[in-house]
């Protein structure tokens, strides 16, 4: 007679593992290519980064070693004479400048567009609008650069005259006459060149907020103003700072499009409104080609300098991202 205890099924042991496949180790061929690929890709874009930055110091060094006067506060470059003087005050305050004034103009006009869009449009107009602000971003330079020249810089004598009248007590836009060739004209047209960008970033962001936000906003009475204050705005902070350095980077580093509408000259005016001014990208290009190789030099260390300065922008951005996750919702 068998007993209660020696009829009951034990349930079965589950099977031992060894632990591989749970380990995060790749174990088929597939897994180990595609952890190669991937591995391999991020090696190599640190190789490239580093290649450029030994390239560029060590050529760097090279032209400030013989450089007669200081690189940092000459307001002049003359790299290829017999005493070569160059340095690169004019071209930091242009490019920083001239991006300032982009910033200022697109950022909030964008964001405005991308709350249109995602939260405002109905349907059938969002589509087609989204649709249009994603092709202004595939615009060559030139095309922006020659309907700067053309179009933009003799229609803004009216704008300058207007903020002269108004604001040219303040001594930066007081304006003496003239073709609008300056540094507030290149920060419009940058404007303009990064306004697809930074737009069509925040509404994809805009367009990932959780529905139960907003659906919870609107239940405790909350205005649609307030719902995107309250809901939308906190959730895609991260996203707007991160579109927004990707339309800096942009703006830092174009070259055609200033070149087209600037009339260059290595002179710091007080007035925005004022002819003349440099940039970094505008300056390699215009002077690139007929430069011997010490000007080549001096010119890569300037370009040395916008790559410092675009590495520094965007460590500056992922600090701010990092310290706003929590709050934005980027790590829900």
């Amino acid at each position: 007679m068998k007993t209660p205890s020696s009829t009951t099924d034990t349930p079965p042991l589950p099977p031992q593992h060894d632990g591989s496949a749970v380990s995060g180790k790749a174990v088929r061929p597939g897994d180990r290519i595609f952890l190669g690929l991937s591995r391999g890709s991020g090696i190599a874009l640190l190789a490239i980064m580093a290649a450029i930055a030994v390239f560029l110091t060590y050529r760097s060094v090279l032209a400030i070693s013989g450089d007669k006067a200081n690189f940092f506060t000459t307001l002049d470059w003359n790299a290829s004479g017999s005493d070569p003087k160059f340095g690169i005050a004019v071209l930091a305050f242009g490019t920083l400048v001239s991006s300032l004034i982009a910033m200022l103009i697109a950022v909030p006009v964008a964001v405005g567009i991308a709350l249109f869009i995602s939260h405002y449009a109905p349907r059938k107009l969002s589509s087609p609008l989204s649709y249009v602000i994603d092709l202004l971003a595939a615009v060559p330079s030139i095309i922006y650069g020659l309907w700067g020249a053309l179009f933009l810089v003799p229609h803004l004598s009216g704008l300058y005259t207007w903020l002269d009248d108004y604001l040219g007590w303040t001594g930066i836009f007081s304006y003496a006459g003239g073709a609008a060739r300056s540094l507030f004209t290149v920060g419009i047209l940058l404007a303009i060149m990064i306004l697809p960008i930074v737009t069509s970033v925040s509404r994809e962001v805009f367009l990932q907020v959780p529905k139960t936000h907003e659906e919870a906003a609107l239940a405790l009475g909350a205005t649609r103003w307030e719902v995107i204050r309250m809901s939308v705005l906190p959730f895609g902070r991260s996203g707007i700072i991160s579109a927004s350095m990707l339309g800096l980077g942009r703006a830092l580093g174009e070259t055609m499009a200033v070149a087209t509408v600037l009339s260059p000259s290595f002179l710091i005016n007080t007035s925005l409104l004022d002819p003349g001014g440099g940039t970094f990208a505008q300056n390699i290009a215009s002077k690139f080609s007929e430069a011997d190789e010490f000007g080549q030099d001096a010119l890569i260390a300037s370009g040395l300098v916008l790559f410092v300065i675009t590495l520094l922008v965007n460590g500056a951005a992922r600090l701010i991202i990092a310290r706003r996750k929590e709050y934005s919702g980027a790590a829900a």
